[in-house]
Order: structure tokens, then sequence, then C-alpha cells
């Protein structure tokens, strides 16, 4: 492994496995009922990480039982699947740790990695116990308190999730307890703070360029929400200089560009390697404003409903977000959006997941979920410019 990788690997103990949750586009691990099913699309080829992968699963299969190589392989497996969306890697991952997933007393690393998997299936309630474990076994546990405040952030128990990162004060990077902090505090009613003090950290930080990609994206997204568009842009576009490859930061750049009706940008930031379907969305919606486009537009639109009749077909309901915005805009079915919007709003609450059900409750004329929303922002003093517009009515 070389100086880079080994650097990127340190900071990924810190973050990947917090932000393997954040991707929309992992699936659950599933036996078809049907031959014609298609069960994976072998995203191997031409991917030096994932072919390093599949020689790390070959070399474990001769030894088991070796819980540092399992442990390995299960963290690259979930890195793979938030970049790939391939539901597949959730199940390697597990299967690493088959020897030890469901023993009474697992290894401390096995269930914070049980943990990240249940995150990343919006198994919320069954990461928080697994990590609930382990901060009780050992309070200074620094990367389940980290892991533990974004899935409480994730599900809207902001208090709870800054009292996890002040907790990481004694114990983490500064950077990584400033960012751990920010998104709750920016959530309710502090953003301006927390944006600033994610700054005054970033400025002094000599953190790994992991970390600090990490960390600028919270700031383009912060900076995103209070209306500062400059800022937002320049923090994306120096994320994307330190990984142009990370899943998430492209999805949050585009959509970032598709809210300042710039789809034309959209299309190198998503670029043309489309398996992660949070990224296909992204290049279907930049297509459907683009005239020129109409071809690849069409054949891309009948691409993402396949993917999405393919996850309802094996009783796959983590896309929800995603196919909520696919059915208003793309496909003008509200009434499918607005349902699809609200039962996604009972499991996750982050911004996004308000902005869709707002977005969805708006074309819908819903007064009782417009009111839902607007009590949300109101308990939560969440500043959101985007959000408060569309609830409001104006673009």
């Amino acid at each position: 492994m070389g100086a880079v990788a080994k650097s990127r690997w340190r900071a990924l103990g810190w973050i990947a496995l917090v932000l393997a949750g954040f991707s929309n586009a992992i699936a659950a691990p599933y036996v078809p009922g049907d031959d014609a099913v298609v069960l994976e699309r072998l995203p191997e080829k031409g991917d030096p990480a994932l072919k390093a992968l599949k020689r790390m699963r070959t070399a474990l299969a001769a030894n088991p039982h070796n819980l540092d190589a399992a442990a390995m392989v299960a963290r690259r497996a979930i890195e793979a699947s938030r970049a790939t969306g391939d539901p597949r890697f959730l199940g390697q991952a597990q299967a690493a740790l088959s020897p030890w997933w469901a023993a009474p007393e697992s290894p401390a690393i096995v269930v914070l990695l049980r943990a990240t998997i249940r995150q990343s299936e919006h198994d919320f309630d069954g990461a928080l116990a697994d990590l609930n474990r382990l901060i009780a076994a050992d309070p200074r546990a620094a990367q389940a308190r980290l892991t533990r405040a974004t899935v409480l952030t994730v599900v809207g128990r902001y208090t709870d999730a800054k009292s996890d990162c002040g907790q990481l004060a004694v114990m983490a990077p500064s950077l990584i307890v400033a960012g751990c902090m920010a998104v709750p505090a920016s959530l309710t009613g502090d953003a301006e703070g927390a944006y600033t003090r994610l700054l005054q950290v970033l400025g002094r930080s000599g953190a790994d360029p992991a970390a600090r990609e990490w960390a600028l994206t919270l700031a383009a997204e912060i900076a995103q929400r209070r209306g500062d568009f400059l800022a937002a842009e320049n923090h994306y576009r120096m994320a994307l200089a330190l990984d142009p490859r990370d899943a998430y930061l492209q999805g949050a750049y585009a959509d970032f560009l598709l809210d300042r009706d710039r789809p034309r940008d959209v299309l190198p930031v998503v670029g043309d390697d489309l398996k992660n379907d949070a990224l296909l969305l992204r290049r279907v919606l930049a297509e459907a404003a683009l005239p020129d486009q109409r071809d690849a537009f069409l054949a891309h639109r009948d691409e993402m409903a396949a993917r999405f009749d393919a996850a309802r077909r094996r009783g796959d309901s983590l896309h929800r977000r995603e196919e909520a915005r696919f059915r208003l805009t793309i496909e003008r079915d509200i009434a499918g959006a607005l349902t699809l919007a609200r039962d996604n709003w009972k499991v996750q609450r982050e911004p996004a997941d308000l902005r869709v059900l707002v977005d969805a409750a708006r074309a819908a004329n819903d007064a009782p979920t417009l009111r839902l929303a607007a009590d949300w922002i109101a308990s939560t003093r969440l500043e959101d410019k985007a959000v408060v517009a569309a609830l409001e009515g104006r673009k």
C-alpha cells in the first residue's frame, strides 16, 4: 500500500464508516425470488480498488477466522458500497464478519462495523443499539461516539448528537470534533456560529486530505443552507480537488448546481460512470432541463425507472428520497412522490429529506404535511433558505 493510500486509510479510520451511512444509493443484501432479477453489475472491472478488495476477500476465504483481515475486508466493502451504490458490497462486509456477527459477545470492531452496516441499511435503531453497547463498555470509544453522533443527527436527535460531539473533544483530532459539532449545531439555530468555528479549525488544521475533504463538504452544505452560494461553491470545488470521485460530494455539488439552475454544469460533475444510483438521478434531473440532451435523458430516465422498479421487486425501501424526487420531477407523479417522501421522513430527517417532503407537499397542496414541515423548522430553528422558500411557495 502506497503512502497516499496509507494516509487516506488513517483518516478513514475516523470518517469513512460514518460517511458510508450518507449514501442513499446503498441497498440491503437480498435473495431474489425471480431469475430475471439482475444480481450484480460487476463493478470490479477496471477499478483497481475493487480488484484489491476482491483479492482481499479471496485471501480471507482461506482463513475466515482472521479477525484483522475480516475487519479490513468489511471496511473496504463498506467504502465500496458508498462509492458505487452497489448493494452486494454490504453483503460482502457482513459475510466477512459472519464468524462473529451473531455472537453474544462479538469483538468491539465487529460491533462497530455491524453498526455501520445497519446504519447504511437505515436500521438506525439497530445501529444505535450496537453503538450504545460499545460506548457503555468504553466511554472513550471515539469512533463509536462519532458514528453515534452521525446517526443521531440523521434521525433528528440533535441534542443527543451534540452531547456525543462534545465528548469527542478530549479524544479526537480538532477537525473531527469541529465537523461533528458543526452539523447538529448548524441545524438548530446556530448555522453562522457552526460555520465560523468549522472554518477556523480548517484554517489552522494540517489534517489528512480525506478529513479536510469531509470538513470542506460540511462547510459547503452549511454555507449553501445559509444562502452564501459563492462560499458554498468555493468549498465544494476545494473538496472535489481533494477527491473528485467522492460520490456523496459529487451528489451534493450536483444538487447545489441544480438549485442554481445550472444543469449543464452538473454533467461533468457526475461524469459518465453512473453505476451509483444517486449520481444517475442527478444526471437525469440535469438532462431533463437540457433540450440537446434529449436522447441521453430518455435512456437514463428509463434506466433510473428500471432500477427503482428492481429495488421494489426485491423489497428494498432505502431509496425513498431519491425515488420521491424522480417521481415528482421526472414522472410528475405527485401522489406517489408525496407517499414516498412521507415514508422517508418517518425514517430519516436530514434537510434533503425535508426538502423533498416540502416540494411534494407543495405540489399536492397538502396543508397538513406543510404544517408538519413548518413545525419542524420552528421547533429545531433550522436555517435553510431553500427549504423555507419551498415551504412558502417561492423558487
